[in-house]
């Protein structure tokens, strides 16, 4: 059975001003059902060198803890195979991991980052480490039990040097930073809105123009929430009642996606379809609203915009300030599978929409193309992605 209580991750870069690799890394993996790992991994410099020193560092410590080689191997075994750089003669590289157990066991070792901290029930804390010696180099270790709604912030050392010498005379200093993230935190911010929240405000101080490749990544405790989404009727008429009933079994959320869909909704639920046009985007077809249905909106169009917007969240997550505070379908779906979603099920059907074979540039193919496209994305953002087709 599926853990309640997971963590998930979010995490954002920014590259040094001029530079097209950034020196931070970050890897995520997931070795069993019960344990999670992420590292952050920081190469000394900046550009290529520091690229290939961080990556090196944070795949090969998260590979070693997953399959459950020692710490102090782990640190022995990096410190040995990484690329010495000529012009400092040192193969230096800092990082921070974090391995989740069960959803509430955690254990942060830390070498020369910036000091890890938690937000726990709204207040920023600190952690208290312990602080011992491998192979020379003092690493910072501690372990911890954390609850529902616990975030655990990690960053690489461009976000305390973050406008110094430009806005700020020294730097954003730890304390700094945990009282901003405790004054804009939200209860419902997933991990990659609280990592844009904060390397956001580190670019702010830049003046747009990071002095220093600069990563912020998160990790929050949090329930499992499931989302389901019905996306085209069945390709048997007479299957509409057995898809519908399917789906509305379903527990959490339930989206409908298309207006055809959405008639063979109300027709299971015995409701009528009523046109919402209160706060709609021109760009986005309008909304219907459907008792016993959480959201339904058109199909195809809007499922497009959904996918350009997970993109974009996939990558620098610029454009997360306009759905996570727009009304229209494609930004409440967005929010809903993005920030509130860990798993998700489609409910996809395969009948041919005739008015979009007519004009051949929408079609079965298309409308499989974008909900399968959406669904590799989901699947990128960590989350348990799962398909019935109809």
């Amino acid at each position: 059975m599926k853990n309640k209580i997971i963590p998930e991750y979010g995490y954002l870069s920014l590259n040094h001003v001029g530079e097209q690799l950034c020196g931070d890394s970050v890897a995520v993996v997931q070795p069993d059902d019960d344990t999670q790992i992420l590292v952050l991994a920081d190469g000394m410099g900046s550009g290529v060198k520091a690229n290939i020193l961080s990556t090196l560092t944070a795949t090969m410590m998260s590979t070693l803890l997953a399959n459950n080689v020692d710490f102090d191997d782990c640190v022995e075994t990096i410190l040995s195979t990484l690329p010495v750089c000529k012009d400092r003669n040192a193969s230096y590289c800092t990082f921070t991991a974090v391995q989740v157990s069960g959803g509430r066991h955690v254990q942060i070792y830390n070498y020369d980052n910036p000091e890890p901290f938690i937000i726990h029930n709204g207040k920023s804390e600190p952690l208290y480490f312990l602080t011992g010696e491998i192979c020379g180099k003092q690493i910072d270790r501690v372990s911890f039990e954390v609850q529902p709604g616990d975030c655990i912030i990690m960053m690489s050392d461009g976000c305390i040097h973050a406008g110094a010498g430009v806005t700020l005379n020294y730097g954003w200093e730890i304390p700094q930073i945990m009282k901003f993230m405790q004054a804009n935190f939200r209860a419902d911010a997933s991990a990659k809105y609280l990592a844009t929240l904060l390397t956001g405000r580190c670019n702010a101080l830049y003046e747009e123009k990071p002095a220093d490749d600069t990563t912020c990544a998160v990790v929050r405790i949090r329930e499992r929430c499931q989302v389901n989404v019905m996306y085209g009727p069945p390709g048997k008429h007479e299957d509409d009642e057995k898809a519908a009933a399917f789906f509305f079994g379903l527990p959490g959320k339930h989206i409908i996606c298309g207006g055809t869909t959405a008639k063979v909704a109300a027709r299971y639920l015995g409701k009528e379809l009523i046109p919402d046009n209160v706060n709609m985007d021109e760009t986005i077809p309008p909304m219907t609203l459907l008792d016993g249905a959480d959201l339904v909106t058109e199909g195809i169009l809007t499922l497009q915009r959904v996918s350009e917007y997970a993109a974009d969240y996939l990558d620098k997550n610029r454009r997360c300030y306009d759905w996570a505070v727009s009304l229209d379908g494609a930004s409440l779906i967005a929010c809903a599978l993005f920030e509130e979603a860990t798993d998700i099920h489609f409910l996809i059907g395969s009948a041919v929409n005739s008015a979009h074979q007519e004009g051949k540039s929408l079609g079965y193919q298309m409308k499989q193309r974008t909900v399968e496209n959406l669904m590799e994305q989901l699947k990128k953002m960590n989350k348990n992605v799962t398909a019935t087709y109809f």
